[in-house]
C-alpha cells in the first residue's frame, strides 16, 4: 500500500452478534459486539484502547451514559461518548464523525455500534417481569446526544398518519402510480424485490431469519403473514423482534499500525455525505421521490472520487420496499441486477431491524464484502420516513483520504408542494393506504390528498365501508370531500 497518512481513518473490525435466547442487558451486548470486532482486526487489544463510544439511541432500556458503561466492561479508559436521538441515520453519521474527528487528531481509536434486547425486553413486558439491568444513578452525567429526526407532525398526527408502517405504504402507492402499473403487478415486483432480499439473509450467518421466502409467500396474506397496511403484509414490514447488536471500530492509520491490524484488514471511509428532505411529509415535491438522497449520493461518491459504476456491494436502508426503491432510482441502481444486490445483510425484515442500529451491521458487513471482492461500496441510512440521510462509500484503498460533504443547499432548492393542515374542500386522491386489523380486515384509511390549487392536505377515513372500497383498489384520482377535522369522504 502507498504511503498513508497517519491520521487517516480506517475501519478495522466488524462485529455482529444474534442472540437467538435470552440475552445480557443492551450494554453487555455491545462490549461482545466490540470484542468480536477487535477479534475481526486481527488486534483484541483494540478493545481496551477505544478512547470514544458512540451509540445510536437504545430503545430497550434508558440509560444515561451507556458508552461509559461499555467501557468499563472492556477496561477502556473513554474521554468522550455519545448516545443519539432516534433515527436509523445515526450509525453511518456517527462513522462520519469518527473519521472526521479522527482526521482531525481529536481522537485515536473510536466505536461506533449499538444493541438491541427488544424481542426479549417484550417478552419479559408480557409476562409482567422486569429485567434487572443496570440503573444509572441521577447524578452520572449523561453522554453528548445527536438530535431526533421529526415524525410527529401535527399535519401527520390529526390525519392519524403516525408511525412509519403507515406512510411507506403511501409512498409505495406514490411508486405504484408513477411506475403505471396495476396494483397485481406492482404487488408481485416489490414482493420480488423482497424474496431477494430473503435469499441474501438466508446466506447471512447473522441474519435473524435466515429461511428464502418466495415472492408468492411474501405476497399473500395468511394466517402468519397478515395484510398490515395495503399493500403490505407484514414480510414487507421491518422486523424489530429481536436480539442483536453490532459495532465497528475506526482508528488512525498510525493506531492501525501501534496494534499490528494487518493491512488487509484495513477498509477506508472514502465519501461521507448528509442531507435531510423536508420532516412534513406533505411537503414533499413527489411522495416517490428523495432529493436529499439523490444529492447526498452524489455528493459522496464525488467526495470518495469514485462513479457508481466502480462500486461493488450496495446497501440501501430497506425498512420498507418502499424505502429501497426511492434510494434506487435516485442513486440510478437497477432494482433486480442478480450480481449486485441492494443489501448485504438481508435488511431490516429478514436479516432484523434493531431500532436505530440497522445501519451499524450494514457497515460491519460491508467491511467483509470490501476485504472480499477489492471493490468499493456503499451505504446509505435513514432516518424518519425517508428524511434525513447518511451515506458512506468505502474502499480498500485510502484515494485522496476522507472527504466529508453536505448536500444540504441543493436539497433546499428542490421545489415542494404546499401543505394546507385545516380545509374543507373537494379534492382527488393522490396516494393511500388501508390500514387492517389483527385479523386482515381493512380498518381506516388514510391518504395523502391533492386539491385544485395543486397544494396537498393529509386526511383519513375511520368508515370501514370506505377502508374496504379502497382496499386492493387502484383509486388514483378519485374524488373526495375534506373536512376540516382532516377526514375524508368519497364523493
Amino acid at each position: 500500500m502507498p504511503a498513508v497518512h497517519p491520521r487517516t481513518p480506517v475501519l478495522v473490525g466488524g462485529g455482529q452478534i444474534t442472540w437467538r435466547e435470552m440475552p445480557p442487558e443492551p450494554v453487555e451486548m455491545l462490549a461482545a459486539a466490540v470484542r468480536v470486532a477487535a477479534d475481526d482486526a486481527g488486534a483484541p487489544g483494540l478493545a481496551a484502547a477505544v478512547s470514544s463510544v458512540r451509540i445510536p439511541r437504545i430503545l430497550s432500556w434508558k440509560y444515561r451514559d451507556p458508552g461509559a458503561l461499555v467501557a468499563g466492561l472492556l477496561g477502556a479508559d473513554i474521554r468522550h461518548s455519545v448516545h443519539t436521538g432516534d433515527g436509523g441515520s445515526h450509525p453511518q453519521a456517527l462513522v462520519n464523525d469518527a473519521a472526521e474527528d479522527i482526521a482531525a487528531g481529536k481522537v485515536d481509536v473510536v466505536v461506533v455500534g449499538g444493541a438491541e434486547a427488544w424481542r426479549s425486553r417484550m417478552a419479559l413486558k408480557k409476562a409482567g417481569a422486569r429485567p434487572d439491568w443496570t440503573v444509572q444513578d441521577e447524578d452520572v452525567v449523561k453522554a453528548e446526544s445527536r438530535p431526533a429526526v421529526p415524525m410527529w407532525d401535527d399535519s401527520e398526527m390529526r390525519a392519524g398518519i403516525d408511525r412509519p408502517a403507515y406512510v411507506y405504504p403511501i409512498f409505495e402507492q406514490a411508486l405504484r402510480i408513477s411506475a403505471g402499473r396495476t396494483l397485481a403487478e406492482h404487488r408481485l415486483a416489490i414482493a420480488q424485490l423482497w424474496a431477494r432480499f430473503s435469499d441474501v439473509a438466508a446466506a447471512n450467518p447473522h441474519a435473524w431469519s435466515q429461511q428464502p421466502l418466495s415472492a408468492d409467500e411474501i405476497a399473500m396474506p395468511s394466517a402468519v403473514n397478515r395484510m398490515v397496511s395495503d399493500p403490505y403484509t407484514k414480510l414487507m414490514n421491518s422486523n424489530n423482534f429481536v436480539d442483536q447488536a453490532a459495532a465497528v471500530i475506526v482508528c488512525s492509520v498510525e493506531a492501525a499500525r501501534r496494534h499490528d491490524v494487518p493491512e488487509d484488514q484495513w477498509v477506508f471511509l472514502r465519501g461521507g455525505s448528509e442531507a435531510s428532505d423536508t420532516a412534513r411529509i406533505g411537503e414533499r415535491g413527489a411522495l416517490d421521490r428523495s432529493p436529499a438522497i439523490r444529492h447526498a449520493g452524489a455528493e459522496a461518491l464525488a467526495a470518495a472520487g469514485l462513479g457508481l459504476d466502480e462500486i461493488g456491494a450496495i446497501d440501501l436502508y430497506s425498512c420498507f420496499p418502499s424505502a429501497v426503491q426511492v434510494a434506487a432510482v435516485e442513486l440510478g441502481l437497477p432494482l433486480d441486477d442478480p450480481t449486485r444486490p441492494l443489501t448485504v445483510t438481508g435488511g431490516l425484515t429478514f436479516s432484523g431491524g434493531p431500532w436505530n442500529n440497522y445501519t451499524t451491521h450494514a457497515i460491519a458487513a460491508t467491511l467483509a464484502a470490501v476485504r472480499g471482492t477489492g471493490r468499493p461500496a456503499l451505504v446509505t441510512a435513514n432516518s424518519g420516513y425517508l428524511t434525513k440521510h447518511s451515506i458512506g462509500v468505502y474502499a480498500a484503498s485510502p484515494g485522496d483520504g476522507f472527504r466529508r460533504t453536505s448536500a444540504q443547499a441543493q436539497v433546499d432548492a428542490e421545489p415542494t408542494t404546499p401543505l394546507v393542515v385545516e380545509v374543507a374542500t373537494d379534492g382527488e386522491l393522490e396516494a393511500w393506504t388501508v390500514v387492517h386489523d389483527r385479523d386482515g380486515a381493512p380498518e381506516r384509511a388514510l391518504a395523502a390528498i391533492r386539491l385544485a390549487d395543486g397544494s396537498r392536505t393529509l386526511a383519513r377515513s375511520a368508515d370501514v365501508d370506505v377502508a374496504a372500497e379502497l382496499a386492493g383498489s387502484e383509486a388514483e384520482g378519485t374524488k373526495v370531500s375534506v373536512s376540516e377535522d382532516a377526514s375524508f369522504v368519497i364523493c
